[in-house]
């Protein structure tokens, strides 16, 4: 803004999405807005019937899988949210149909932890270097490589051994306090229930308090400039 430069907003709480067509316009909205521009519509959008539509859905999340690199796992990557958004358009429909409530809130919940979880279950694919690890991350998940309980219940539940199951620590690092149950619980209200930045933004209003934190924060963040941590999207 300095140099007059205005960026459009690229992220926009993502992570708050009740359906997978509402986390891609609050994920990466350029790239959404790129791919809609130059391959959906050119294809013919949903100006041609629901079969092609569905069809030109799932051309477009191939190609921007493609887009991120010439692997099969972004290849496939792209093919769950491709299928993902034709499964979420064809059950627009049903909902319309049977006059479901999407405000109610159970309805709610659901639409968000469905979103949540599949958004979470494709990023594995996305994030493998290979196959291999992709599968290796979904057994972990599953529980498919064993299953731990914190230490206070191998007393109590100690004939749970024979499946598998095995006790430990829950903690993070040696000297943490907080078990892991605890600290997700504390995250999740954190991030769905505070305003992020652009929110925040709107409602910002400047002083001399505000100058003062802008200053300091500038000048830590110009000391730690030799500490970098190279952006994911450097890779693309």
């Amino acid at each position: 803004l300095l140099f007059n430069i205005n960026l459009p907003i690229n992220f926009n709480s993502p992570y708050k999405a009740v359906n997978v067509q509402e986390f891609w316009r609050r994920w990466h909205m350029t790239l959404s807005r790129f791919l809609r521009d130059y391959v959906y519509i050119p294809l013919g959008g949903n100006r041609r019937g629901e079969c092609t539509l569905y069809r030109n859905l799932l051309l477009t999340f191939l190609i921007a899988g493609l887009w991120h690199g010439a692997g099969w796992t972004f290849v496939f990557w792209g093919f769950l949210h491709g299928l993902a958004l034709v499964i979420h358009r064809a059950w627009q429909k049903v909902k319309k149909r049977v006059n479901l409530k999407p405000d109610l809130k159970p309805v709610y919940i659901l639409s968000w932890l469905l979103t949540f979880n599949f958004v979470n279950f494709s990023w594995v694919f996305f994030r493998a270097r290979e196959w291999s690890d992709a599968v290796k991350v979904l057994k972990g998940m599953a529980g498919l490589n064993g299953f731990a309980l914190p230490n206070f219940l191998a007393a109590k539940l100690a004939s749970l051994g024979s499946w598998g199951i095995v006790f430990g620590s829950w903690e993070f690092g040696r000297d943490a306090v907080l078990h892991a149950p605890v600290m997700i619980v504390l995250a999740f209200i954190l991030v769905l229930s505070v305003k992020n930045s652009m929110e925040m933004k709107d409602s910002f209003r400047p002083d001399s308090k505000a100058a003062l934190l802008a200053a300091v924060l500038a000048v830590a963040a110009l000391l730690s400039m030799n500490r970098i941590s190279e952006f994911l999207y450097f890779n693309f």
